[in-house]
């Protein structure tokens, strides 16, 4: 019995192992179809339905990196996929033919196929995967500063040549025998006598100002997103909710004992207040049940205050996971934008003076990691503890403010030591020279 039963098994498996391999030049034509598709949804979304190419596009050199390596990841599955198809049609004759359709195997219809090759045709002869290059479908993002003289430091890259750009270093590498000044000079007074000039440097002036626009939507957008999923998470989902199963009569008040002796602190300074009036006043002095009562109506005058603040802490708490979860979503479906907004802050810092350079450093390193830092920090760590409703735990702000800065200006340092240093020597001098 036990060897019929595993006899059985071993024949479902061969079955489904037959019926697997009978169903290889649909699975690969599927998967053809859905690599072409990917790169069809690329360019309706990205490139207006065109060839993903840089003459068409204003993106920056590492967008279009981007774009290329998931072209050339897609243009890879379709045409391996496609061999795949190719060879199985190939080895299935009409005896495995038969074989597929007595095991159940059935095949689409012949029009679906054709249909399938025809738009996984239309979508690939674009390129030529043979002559596809890491960075052929990279553009030079120039900023106007280096075509006019605005920003002299920065070197300028060279005019394309066949409309294929050479690999850009990043800042950190760009070290050579002369002096990047003197070659900056050179590739400028190069630029200044090309007749074709004043064309490259409108396109680059609208690339820039294409980059601009983009990195400060896309600021906007991760300020504004996660404070409005916020609000709206809080006034829509969260509060209905708290409120529903939070019942005003039998909840706690105080959600920590701070809110309890803060609470404890006004209501005796309220009697202290009430007290001093009686003295100084010439009206007849207050009863003690008076007192009593007005007291009373105090106590619940800010019962009622702390439990609308215990309330809010919940909401607050439930609301920041709304927003943290829209603001990694954007992140998450930004991608093209990050990579430019990259670019936009690297124009921006590596294109400022030295002395401003510095300037910045110490305004940063002063604020976060600073002398007076530590009472900054103080400040929002309570903060935050207050807006979610939690204790302020004295213990773990000390040991936070004892590390966490240490840590940041560690890294601070080894920022200046290890790229600011190779990039601009300057900037590192007058940076210690105003900080001493």
């Amino acid at each position: 019995m036990k060897n019929s039963v595993f006899g059985q098994k071993i024949y479902s498996f061969l079955l489904g192992l037959y019926r697997w391999y009978l169903r290889t030049p649909e699975r690969s034509l599927d998967e053809a179809y859905n690599a072409a598709l990917k790169i069809k949804e690329l360019e309706d979304k990205h490139f207006n339905g065109n060839k993903i190419d840089p003459n068409l596009t204003l993106y920056s050199s590492n967008v279009m990196d981007y774009f290329q390596a998931d072209l050339k990841q897609q243009l890879k599955i379709a045409k391996m996929r496609l061999t795949e198809f190719k060879s199985s049609r190939w080895f299935l004759n009409e005896v495995n033919q038969k074989a597929a359709h007595e095991a159940g195997v059935v095949y689409p219809e012949l029009s679906l196929i054709l249909e399938k090759l025809r738009f996984i045709d239309q979508v690939i002869s674009k390129y030529n995967f043979n002559e596809l290059k890491p960075n052929s479908l990279a553009i030079v993002d120039q900023t106007p500063n280096s075509q006019t003289n605005l920003t002299i430091n920065q070197p300028v890259t060279p005019k394309l040549t066949n409309n294929v750009a050479p690999k850009p270093q990043g800042k950190a590498n760009t070290t050579g025998i002369l002096p990047r000044s003197i070659l900056s000079t050179i590739s400028r007074l190069q630029v200044e006598l090309d007749p074709n000039s004043e064309q490259d440097v409108v396109q680059n002036f609208r690339q820039a100002q294409r980059r601009t626009i983009i990195s400060i939507r896309f600021l906007l957008l991760l300020v504004i997103v996660p404070l409005l999923t916020h609000q709206l998470a809080k006034a829509l989902i969260v509060g209905p909710l708290v409120e529903k199963f939070r019942d005003s009569e039998t909840v706690q008040i105080f959600l920590n004992p701070e809110m309890e002796e803060e609470a404890l602190v006004e209501l005796e300074r309220f009697e202290e207040k009430i007290k001093f009036q009686s003295l100084i006043s010439n009206a007849p002095p207050l009863s003690t049940e008076e007192i009593e009562i007005q007291i009373q109506e105090k106590a619940n005058e800010i019962a009622e205050e702390f439990r609308e603040e215990s309330a809010n802490a919940i909401k607050n708490v439930f609301s920041d996971i709304f927003s943290v979860g829209a603001f990694i979503w954007l992140l998450l479906v930004s991608k093209p934008s990050i990579t430019i907004i990259k670019e936009f802050f690297d124009n921006i810092v590596y294109g400022l003076s030295d002395s401003a350079k510095a300037f910045i450093i110490i305004l940063f390193t002063d604020v976060f990691v600073g002398f007076h830092s530590p009472h900054g920090w103080e400040v929002i760590l309570e903060g935050l503890s207050r807006h979610w409703g939690l204790p302020a735990n004295r213990d773990f702000i000390f040991l936070f403010i004892a590390t966490f800065p240490v840590i940041l200006d560690t890294i601070f340092k080894y920022w200046i030591f290890r790229y600011l240093n190779r990039i601009s020597p300057s900037a590192v001098a007058t940076y210690h020279n105003m900080n001493e």
